[in-house]
C-alpha cells in the first residue's frame, strides 16, 4: 500500500485515520465497548498502515467548546445525533484536545470556531479560508 500523490495536487479530507485510532477506538475501549484484544489488534493494524502513508501537509483542527458542539449538533437536526450523551461528547472533546496537543506529524493549524458561523456566514468562512491560505502559501 502506498500513498501516491502528484506534486501540487491538493487533497482535502474531512476525517483522518488519526481520529479513529487516537480518539474513537480508545474511547470505545475505555467505555468497555471494545475488548483489549480487539483494541490491541486495531492499534497494531493502524501502526502498520500509518507507516505506509505520508502525513498530511497541513492538519486543520477546528477547536470548539462543548456548548458550541452541542449547538452545532442541534442546528444540524440529524435524528441519529439526538441520542449523543453530553458525557460522551465531553470525553471525545478531551481526547481530541489531548491528541492535538501532541500532534507532531506535520504542520498544524488550530482554528477556534466557537464564535464563527462558517456554515452560514460567507465572512466567517472567508476568515477560515484566509488562515488556511496563509498557512499553505505564506503571507504573500
Amino acid at each position: 500500500m502506498q500513498n501516491i500523490r502528484s506534486r501540487g495536487e491538493t487533497v482535502i479530507q474531512d476525517r483522518t485515520i488519526y481520529e479513529d485510532a487516537y480518539i474513537f477506538a480508545p474511547n470505545l475501549h475505555a467505555m468497555g465497548l471494545m475488548s483489549t484484544r480487539d483494541f490491541d489488534t486495531y492499534q497494531a493494524l493502524f501502526s502498520s498502515i500509518k507507516s505506509m502513508l505520508e502525513p498530511p501537509d497541513l492538519m486543520i483542527y477546528l477547536r470548539a467548546s462543548i456548548s458550541a458542539l452541542v449547538n452545532r449538533i442541534q442546528k444540524r437536526g440529524r435524528e441519529y445525533e439526538d441520542s449523543i450523551r453530553l458525557d460522551y461528547l465531553k470525553r471525545l472533546n478531551e481526547r481530541y484536545e489531548a491528541w492535538i496537543s501532541t500532534y507532531t506529524d506535520g504542520k498544524l493549524l488550530i482554528i477556534d470556531v466557537d464564535d464563527l458561523e462558517f456554515e452560514t456566514s460567507q465572512e466567517d468562512l472567508g476568515k477560515i479560508i484566509s488562515k488556511i491560505d496563509a498557512e499553505v502559501h505564506g503571507l504573500f
